[in-house]
């Protein structure tokens, strides 16, 4: 796969499709590109040219000593875009790419023809803060699989353990491997723990969507909401599943997600 150096680093990407427009797709915590594998045959068959990569710290990418942050993944990713090219994209985040694309929204809202922020939101408060500082005591004795082993249980509703025990084992077995070191690792949760974007939420101009799990515990759902009523003129929806509904529910995810970026296609941008 290609790499663009940006920023002091080497980048890992993929740009698939021949559309006109282009989907940019941001991963979460410890996840590189091939998060979005449910994802982008349906996108590409949409007609959009669809770009994913690893973030800083992950896969591929370099993995600069941390701690990193919001703001400079959102740097990387604008690095990436200005790199390849590509105007009036479709800007889409989950988890901790939500909060990365949060920023990208408030610095350059004029590149965006829409934004999606999927499983996020504007500030952890008390309940995620504790959940980020027990996997950051964690990983240092246990190893980060062991913690992505805890993710598993936060990230899937009953219903995925109790019917899909294969695909279920498929995801343990993953997680089980996670290459990323440990440094890495901390260095991408130090972001997701100092993200903060509530006050300047307000900065966000482009049309938005604020989509979640209807069952996600780990990004409680409430916290997704707050971030909907933060961004004036926003759109809300839920989708089946929990934090991991991409992966576990994902025609619904990518049906929902579709229906509102076709809706910002061409033409005139608000």
């Amino acid at each position: 796969m290609p790499t663009a150096h940006v920023n002091g680093i080497d980048l890992n990407y993929r740009l698939e499709g021949e559309g006109d427009e282009t989907i940019v797709l941001v991963n979460g915590l410890a996840d590189d590109l091939e998060t979005w594998v449910f994802q982008v045959e349906d996108l590409v068959a949409a007609g959009y040219r669809v770009l994913r990569f690893d973030n800083r710290g992950v896969g591929s990418s370099s993995a600069p000593p941390g701690p990193y942050t919001t703001r400079q993944f959102a740097e990387d990713t604008k690095a990436l875009v200005d790199e390849l090219g590509l105007l009036d994209i479709h800007l889409v985040g989950v988890s901790m790419g939500g909060m990365i694309a949060q920023e990208y929204a408030i610095a350059w809202s004029d590149d965006l023809r829409s934004l999606t922020l999927a499983c996020t939101y504007a500030a952890p408060g008390p309940f995620c803060s504790r959940m980020f500082s027990m996997w950051a005591d964690l990983a240092p004795k246990l190893g980060v699989p062991f913690v992505m082993r805890d993710v598993t249980l936060w990230a899937f509703t009953v219903p995925f353990f109790e019917e899909r025990e294969e695909e279920l084992k498929e995801f343990e077995a993953a997680m089980a491997e996670l290459p990323q070191p440990l440094e890495a690792y901390l260095a991408q949760l130090s972001s997701i723990r100092t993200h903060d974007a509530t006050d300047r939420l307000g900065q966000i101009k482009a049309p938005t969507l604020v989509i979640a799990g209807e069952e996600d515990i780990l990004i409680p759902v409430r916290l997704s909401r707050r971030l909907h009523e933060g961004i004036a003129g926003s759109q809300w929806t839920t989708t089946k599943g929990g934090h991991a509904c991409l992966w576990e529910h994902p025609s619904e995810f990518n049906s929902a997600l579709l229906e509102f970026v076709n809706a910002h296609r061409g033409g005139e941008r608000g």
